[in-house]
């Protein structure tokens, strides 16, 4: 047995999912016995109810921590915090094991030579111990950042009329494996206006991918009028090609559920039936009431698709998966009018405004839903009876276990105990398809998660810039402020500096020398030409000076799959840019 001290501590990501035990803990010894690593969680908030929770740990995650520590100090930065660890062994024990491992095998993903757990191998330095620092190339960090990004040029006149976007481009990097992150973006065929969404998944990537997949159509169906529904459900009837609803923009990596069209279909097709019930419906609904209604009706389909029969054992399979993950979801409507925002738990998007002056500010356009918004908490609380008050969100999570307090999906915070009894007793494989049994503690009156979307209109001006749509990967390690002025800057060219300040004045000679060289670091030209992965790189590697600091950047990518998500969740970022000429042209 040979141990290893965690010289200094440091506070583990939290998970959003309940199938998790490293909320909230920190690493306090790592024990290496045989073929696996122990991992020894020490807590003031578990202690008491735990004095020590062991986990295995994957043989990669081992070796990572065995291949670093033949420096003196390694550090690992996550915010301001620092991991430093020495190893010391005993001759003869797991090193040398855990070495050939780490050499065993390799795959190939995007021209990359990927070592165990999706690792880019890095180049191998030698030494009397056979051991190995991990150091991307820059060749390597690139196209890591860039292996998803996206960018796409709207025609300003497409034959239906104006377009209020100029372009988007898009980016992703996960940190789980897969990418529980998703991403949408089309264009109305049968109406006006561009729709975006960003949708981010826990508890696996089904329901992401579902809503991803569903939510536009649901939109733009709701957005259509009357005649057009008609001619739709006409060429249904009769067998004949339907009239495009979307144009979408996808990326080569992006995936669809073609095992579940024809449900989704289906179910598409009975949602515009009842619209066309309706003698109301005349022009179509207008996008406020569209994206609401929208968001309440899939929510409602995917907990009837995981209740009812279904054709096939791959399809239930699917829907089950779909409705016992969960998604939040960010949706913006864009049209020569303005934007409509509608949002569904943590992602959010963020405005970018230039004033007259040439400055920039940052208005949002949505709110997280989280305990940390004292409206949205209160909202939640009130659902409940008073008894449940103290329950209904312990440590900043619904029921001490889910973090976004609205979500699509999750039918276990919003199914009743007998249904989800009378479910999951059917003759599914629940182990293969991760579903688990279990009732959250204090399950008292569900429902207690909703998808109904918070909904915001901002009325487009010559001097709204850009759209920035983001799951809660990034805005952990952005603030709305910094991440408008990381993309004003890649947009003009000009770096922004503000002028000092009465304080900084007073300065010393080494702090102004720190301001300086941040000053400098901002000046730094842009090694990206899409704003979505110069974004992705600032917020992973940007130092305390504000640049990007190689080394930091490295660690971060090359981290194994076992370590990387308590240092960061998957990021999605899709930024859209106006027309500020159809802007001026329209608002005449």
């Amino acid at each position: 047995m040979c141990g290893y001290k965690v010289a200094r501590k440091l506070p583990v990501r939290k998970r959003r999912d309940a199938g998790n035990c490293w909320k909230g803990g920190v690493y306090h010894q790592l024990l290496a016995v045989d073929r696996f690593v122990y991992c020894e969680v020490k807590d003031p908030a578990y202690t008491q109810h735990l004095p020590g929770i062991k986990t295995e740990m994957s043989g990669t995650l081992c070796s990572w921590f065995l291949q670093c520590a033949k420096r003196s100090a390694l550090s690992l930065s996550h915010s301001q915090h620092r991991l430093y660890f020495r190893c010391s062994c005993s001759p003869g024990l797991p090193v040398a094991w855990l070495n050939r491992t780490w050499r065993s095998s390799s795959s190939s993903h995007n021209g990359l030579d990927l070592g165990p757990g999706g690792v880019p191998r890095a180049q191998r330095h030698s030494s009397t111990h056979e051991d190995m620092e991990i150091q991307l190339t820059r060749t390597q960090i690139n196209a890591i950042l860039r292996a998803n990004e996206q960018a796409v040029h709207i025609p300003e006149f497409d034959g239906r009329g104006l377009s209020a976007v100029l372009k988007f481009e898009s980016n992703q990097l996960p940190a789980n494996t897969p990418n529980e992150d998703r991403r949408s973006a089309a264009t109305c065929l049968q109406t006006k206006g561009m729709m975006f969404g960003v949708f981010d998944g826990h508890g696996g990537y089904a329901c992401a991918q579902a809503v991803s997949e569903r939510l536009l159509y649901y939109v733009a169906v709701a957005l259509m009028s009357r005649r057009s529904l008609e001619e739709v459900e006409d060429a249904m009837e009769n067998l004949r090609p339907v009239l495009p609803i979307l144009q979408w923009y996808k990326h080569h990596n992006d995936y669809n559920y073609r095992e579940s069209a024809s449900l989704y279909v289906e179910h598409l097709r009975v949602f515009w039936q009842e619209l066309l019930d309706h003698e109301e419906h005349g022009e179509g609904m207008h996008p406020h009431d569209a994206l609401d209604y929208a968001f309440r009706r899939l929510d409602a389909d995917i907990s009837l698709e995981a209740q009812v029969p279904l054709d096939s054992d791959l399809m239930r399979n699917t829907a089950l998966q779909v409705a016992f993950a969960g998604s939040t979801a960010c949706v913006a409507h864009v049209d020569t009018k303005g934007i409509h925002v509608a949002n569904t738990g943590d992602c959010r998007a963020v405005l970018g405004v230039q004033e007259e002056d040439g400055s920039w500010s940052a208005v949002p356009l949505s709110h997280d839903h989280n305990a940390l918004n004292g409206a949205e908490l209160e909202r939640v609380r009130a659902q409940h009876p008073q008894a449940e008050r103290d329950t209904v969100v312990t440590d900043e999570r619904l029921l001490g276990i889910l973090m976004p307090l609205r979500a699509f999906g999750d039918v276990r915070f919003k199914w009743s105990r007998e249904l989800q009894q009378s479910v999951l007793d059917s003759d599914c494989d629940l182990e293969s398809l991760n579903i688990y049994q279990y009732t959250p503690p204090n399950y008292l009156t569900p429902p207690y998660l909703e998808a109904t979307p918070e909904l915001t209109y901002h009325k487009l001006r010559p001097k709204d810039r850009f759209l920035i749509l983001a799951s809660d990967g990034l805005w952990d390690m952005l603030g709305n402020e910094e991440a408008v002025r990381l993309v004003a800057e890649h947009l003009t060219g000009v770096h922004l500096q503000a002028p000092l300040s009465a304080s900084e004045r007073q300065m010393s000679l080494g702090q102004m020398h720190s301001l300086l060289l941040q000053r400098r670091a901002r000046a730094v030209p842009a090694l990206d030409p899409n704003s979505a992965t110069h974004l992705v790189r600032h917020a992973l590697g940007t130092n305390e000076y504000g640049e990007v600091d190689q080394e930091r950047l490295s660690a971060m990518l090359a981290l194994p799959e076992d370590l990387a998500r308590m240092y960061r969740d998957d990021i999605t970022v899709t930024i859209v840019y106006f027309n500020s000429n159809v802007i001026k042209s329209c608002d005449a």
